[in-house]
């Protein structure tokens, strides 16, 4: 496997610990490319999900609709592994309660975790995977300093672009961006691993994703469905692009709903075909709080906006950021070291 550290060729574009009151932490596998990655709020954040994916792999997702009781949550967990992964969240719980961090629920401090999983078991022994350790291993190396991007965390085993078969992808990982307008902040940190391929929203270009047969360019998997090419047979919830958004400004649990909801424009921008059958695409929202939503602070259209382009663009650097990986006869490359298709 590459050792090369996760550094991208984009320029740095903010990242999710821009928003005040938000910590983010990786754990990487080093036996084989998976991990997690735990995104704290530690004084609990209004929190919305919505899930687009048809095949998701969620923990307490229901807790977050507005008309059910909880109103905080006090960390994310996203993670590799599949549904195996979501151990992870308890390692999380446990770091969270030994500092007192969570629900009073009378008998105890109870954190709440909300987690996501992705699919990267083709990548190596498919029976390591994380676990709570892993979980709490992330917990203790988060902070409020900008994430690594790329191959780390939950972006360790993502793959991107696997419509036309696995030998066919090229490396997915983990990216973040921010925008602040009129001294509110909004964040996101996406961690890649779609069917489809990722496209430079600005641009339109495909910049990662299925390979031409002979693996020396890229494809562009929406023209070739739509010239008649067939996709080989596809195992449900093998993909899924899974993130969270994060604000400073005060929202309630309906907005912080809504903001979920319209971030996934974001996703629909940079990845094509998105929201598939075998995706289990699931994004959450966070807002701390720290910024009232007063005099000329931007309200939910702008919010949403700026929640929609931060997707966007952390997608991207997700696919920048990634670097090449050789697992057993299989190799997987990034976007810097394939020759692009220069079709209209």
């Amino acid at each position: 496997m590459s050792r090369q550290s996760p550094t991208s060729a984009a320029p740095h574009a903010g990242a999710i610990t821009d928003v005040a009151g938000i910590e983010v932490g990786h754990f990487s596998d080093p036996r084989r490319p998976t991990g997690c990655t735990v995104i704290l709020a530690r004084e609990g954040a209004v929190a919305g999900v919505d899930v687009r994916g048809a095949a998701p792999g969620t923990r307490e997702t229901d807790l977050l609709a507005p008309g059910n009781l909880v109103q905080q949550v006090h960390a994310v967990m996203l993670a590799g592994g599949s549904a195996w992964g979501l151990a992870a969240a308890e390692g999380a719980m446990r770091w969270l309660e030994e500092r007192d961090v969570g629900l009073d629920v009378r008998f105890g401090t109870l954190p709440i975790v909300p987690a996501a999983v992705l699919f990267d078991l083709p990548l190596g022994d498919a029976r390591i995977r994380p676990d709570a350790a892993a979980g709490y291993a992330a917990c203790d190396a988060a902070s409020a300093a900008a994430p690594q991007e790329g191959n780390v965390g939950a972006g360790s085993g993502a793959l991107v672009g696997k419509l036309f078969g696995l030998h066919r992808a090229m490396k997915g990982g983990i990216g973040t961006a921010s925008v602040t307008v009129k001294g509110v902040t909004v964040g996101a940190l996406i961690a890649c691993n779609a069917l489809g391929d990722v496209i430079d929203p600005d641009t339109g270009r495909v910049v990662a994703g299925a390979r031409t047969e002979d693996g020396l360019a890229l494809l562009d998997t929406r023209r070739a469905l739509l010239r008649g090419d067939l996709p080989l047979p596809l195992l449900a919830g093998t993909n899924t692009t899974i993130g969270v958004i994060a604000t400073d400004a005060r929202l309630t649990k309906v907005q912080a709903n809504r903001l979920a909801v319209v971030a996934h424009d974001g996703l629909a921008r940079a990845i094509n075909p998105v929201h598939t059958m075998s995706d289990g695409d699931t994004l959450f929202a966070l807002a701390t709080g720290r910024v009232p939503l007063e005099g000329d602070a931007p309200g939910m259209t702008v919010l949403s906006t700026m929640a929609a382009e931060v997707v966007a663009r952390a997608t991207l650097r997700a696919v920048l950021a990634a670097r090449t990986v050789d697992v057993g006869e299989s190799r997987y490359p990034d976007s810097t070291t394939l020759r692009h298709d220069t079709r209209d």
